[in-house]
């Protein structure tokens, strides 16, 4: 028993050290991290911010209401910039470390390099969770609400032109037609209150159409309750009613959703997306294009992750005079150009294939590949 008791004794003290290692790298991530989403979130909030003052200098817009529109896009900026935080606070913390001296006691102390270094990692994994969970829960509601107010608040949209909704598309021998709606039910891919006009080529109206509500059946579109007016060359207009009449509006129900939403796919969920897939709406370009962005915003969060992995080499090189934060700062900027550079070719490259979810999810997860490949063998030659 006391053998017991004494061994006990001798192995106690490694476990609060290994604790102590912990909180200490983590603590000197914080600051630094900090610093890095302040930066980059005030530089992509600069654009913002200016967009919303002219909205309050031309539109005269509520002070209050273009307060709120600027706090309801800060969670998108927020996504983007965590990344770039996460790479910016690895590497000062870790020029800091470096340049004292600390990492050189640590190892002859018994402790790796990458141990050392292991606390960052799962820090930057846990953000890339967490940037995944904001991306999918709040950062969709947050779009909607910014997209809400910037249309019927700041905008003061009102009743056609304003809260109605517009499509217009092209008639053969150089006519158009321009359909309004005031609202649309996705449930049941209906639109409401439609009124659709068809010019001719002088643009002079030859069609009217209202109808309460125009549902689509692939592949067009029902009127119900529609009632037509013709206006013929002598002057006389004819009127048809209809009980059911079938009118091409020229878009499918999720060009019209992405339409009205004012959104893109960059707005959207994850699970937006999935359902606007699953619409079997989509030409096959679209549907490529949907893809792509569905796997993109699955891989994207992770390079918070992937940022923490090559930052730790570089950062293992501290510099031999002042400046370090500049230069960590430059570094950083140029890692983040490169990753998206090669996430867009990637992106686009992609997007045009005929490859399914397959051939998506590899471009959209080869950034996050190259990157830590390019990390972890770094890593592994600064650990020798």
């Amino acid at each position: 028993m006391e053998r017991a008791l004494a061994a006990l004794r001798e192995a106690w003290p490694t476990f609060p050290a290994v604790a102590i290692l912990d909180r200490y790298m983590v603590a000197e991530l914080g600051g630094p991290f900090a610093f890095g989403l302040s930066a980059f979130a005030l530089i992509f909030a600069a654009t913002n911010l200016l967009a919303i003052s002219r909205l309050i200098a031309e539109q005269h817009a509520p002070l209050v209401s273009a307060m709120e529109y600027f706090f309801w896009q800060f969670p998108q900026i927020l996504i983007t910039v965590v990344p770039m935080a996460m790479l910016l606070g690895v590497l000062l913390a870790l020029q800091r470390i470096s340049g004292e001296s600390e990492l050189t006691a640590l190892k002859a102390g018994g402790v790796g390099l990458v141990r050392a270094v292991a606390p960052l990692l799962i820090v930057g994994f846990a953000v890339s969770v967490l940037s995944l969970v904001l991306q999918e829960g709040v950062v969709p509601y947050a779009n909607d609400r910014a997209t809400y107010l910037r249309e019927n608040v700041i905008k003061q949209v009102g009743a056609f032109g304003g809260g109605s909704h517009t499509v217009t598309s092209s008639l053969p021998g150089g006519g158009r037609q321009v359909t309004f709606f005031v609202g649309y039910d996705p449930v049941t891919q209906s639109l409401l209150d439609v009124t659709l006009i068809k010019y001719d080529a002088l643009n002079k109206p030859q069609v009217i159409v209202f109808a309460d509500r125009a549902k689509y059946q692939q592949p067009t579109w029902t009127f119900s309750n529609a009632q037509e007016y013709s206006f013929n060359p002598d002057g006389t207009t004819h009127l048809l009613q209809a009980p059911q009449q079938q009118v091409d509006v020229g878009e499918r129900p999720s060009q019209i959703q992405e339409t009205i939403t004012n959104k893109n796919r960059e707005e959207m969920s994850r699970s937006q997306l999935r359902e606007v897939v699953a619409s079997g709406q989509l030409s096959p370009p679209e549907m490529r294009a949907y893809q792509t962005t569905y796997e993109e915003k699955l891989a994207r969060p992770f390079a918070s992750f992937v940022f923490a992995l090559i930052a730790v080499p570089f950062g293992l090189r501290a510099p031999r005079s002042g400046g370090g934060t500049g230069l960590g700062f430059g570094l950083a900027v140029a890692i983040v150009f490169v990753y998206f550079v090669i996430a867009s070719v990637a992106s686009a490259f992609t997007s045009s294939l005929n490859g399914g979810y397959v051939v998506s999810a590899l471009g959209a997860w080869m950034p996050n590949a190259l990157f830590t490949g390019i990390g972890a063998y770094l890593l592994q030659r600064a650990a020798r």
